[in-house]
């Protein structure tokens, strides 16, 4: 090993048992998630983006297998094998590498194989509470590290997810545009064709299958539309099955009967993701937003102020804290409060530490239902470059 490579790694150990220091003095227990982990599990739950990236083999057995792109799921999977339904409040930290493909090439603030040390938290009844309690240890953990000076950008898809909930739209809308979310063009594009009557109706659904699917009942759909292509002499070609194709189509059949979403419900979700600027005021703006709209969203209002509160009294800095309505990181798997740690010298575009909510996941990794949840990790080769006074 090269002095140079061999003195950063002692010196990102070294740090590593600094932030873990940190964690166990806050109560997190230190545990070691397996690298090698199930793929499918995985490309069901991290999103499109990191879906792509995640690096994905076979072994001699025909299983596939990943590598792990991040230390969130497989915290959630170990704790589901001590506690099968996952409602056992615990707190785990680690430290550890994860792996991800780097479309722009790699380089010292990206690169495909990176380390993360970080905390997860499990069943605790009092989300805003949790919620505060890992961005504050995080920060301290920067702090003990010698990192003194970050901004907070903080976002809410659980606000978001509400506001879509207020507005009457079909239920399977709403998936589109909270499954979107993380796609900004792809977002306003489906906003936009939901509006439009002529946009809802695919052109290339046959009048005469449209006017028969019904979409109250899908098993008669998949019989439908199987015949439908034999008698076309259609052959499923590609990885759809029949089932996901007769999916789609009761769903385009049912968007063409559909009325379109009002313009001014469309006109309001667009300013309510166009929402930026501080944290202290984002809630006053939201209110003033809807107010016109007679939508009760004070269930998550009073929480986001709430968690602002919590988040004073542990100590972060708030003045200079940042609320975007359309930041939600780049996991798909969260559904609450997201937060990223800024360090100046980097910028947003390489944030030091991020985390957020996420209390469908482990429902989605194997636990009977939903569990609440919150996490964050530091990226310790970003935080050595800052306190060495350059860039990764």
């Amino acid at each position: 090993m090269p002095p140079e490579t061999a003195q950063k790694f002692e010196a990102l150990q070294a740090q590593a048992q600094r932030l873990m220091l940190v964690f166990a003095r806050a109560g997190y227990e230190p545990v070691a998630p397996a690298v090698i982990q199930p793929a499918g599990l995985f490309l069901d739950v991290v999103g499109e983006s990191l879906r792509a990236r995640t690096y994905v083999f076979t072994d001699p057995d025909g299983e596939e297998l990943c590598l792990r792109p991040d230390l969130t799921v497989p915290t959630c999977r170990l704790h589901l094998a001590r506690y099968r339904d996952g409602k056992v409040p615990a707190r785990y930290c680690y430290s550890g590498s994860a792996f991800r493909y780097q479309p722009a090439g790699a380089d010292k603030a990206h690169p495909r194989e990176f380390r993360q040390a970080g905390i997860e938290s499990f069943a605790v009844a009092d989300r805003e509470q949790d919620d505060a309690a890992v961005v504050a240890t995080i920060a301290e953990a920067l702090r003990d590290a010698g990192l003194a000076q970050v901004t907070l950008r903080l976002g809410d898809l659980g606000l978001f997810n509400a506001l879509l909930d207020a507005l009457p739209m079909p239920a399977r809308w709403r998936r589109r545009l909270k499954h979107q979310f993380w796609r900004p063009d792809a977002f306003r594009a489906e906003l936009a064709r939901l509006t439009s009557k002529e946009a809802l109706t695919a052109p290339a659904l046959p009048a005469d299958l449209a006017d028969r699917l019904d979409p109250t009942d899908p098993g008669n759909a998949v019989d439908m539309v199987g015949d439908y292509l034999d008698q076309s002499g259609i052959e499923l070609i590609g990885t759809r099955s029949l089932a996901e194709i007769a999916e789609r189509l009761v769903a385009q059949a049912a968007d063409a009967r559909e009325t379109p979403l009002a313009a001014e419900d469309a006109a309001l979700i667009e300013s309510y993701v166009a929402v930026k600027g501080s944290a202290k005021t984002a809630a006053r703006r939201i209110e003033e937003l809807i107010g016109g709209h007679k939508l009760d969203l004070s269930g998550g209002l009073d929480a986001f102020r709430r968690r602002l509160e919590l988040l004073g009294q542990a100590g972060i800095d708030l003045d200079e804290a940042e609320f975007d309505a359309e930041f939600g990181r780049n996991l798909e798997y969260y559904t609450g409060f997201v937060f990223e740690l800024i360090a100046p010298q980097l910028g947003p575009k390489s944030a030091v530490a991020g985390g957020g909510r996420y209390d469908s996941l482990l429902a989605e990794v194997g636990a009977p239902g939903q569990v609440p949840a919150v996490g964050s990790c530091i990226h310790t080769e970003r935080l050595l470059a800052v306190l060495e006074g350059g860039r990764p």
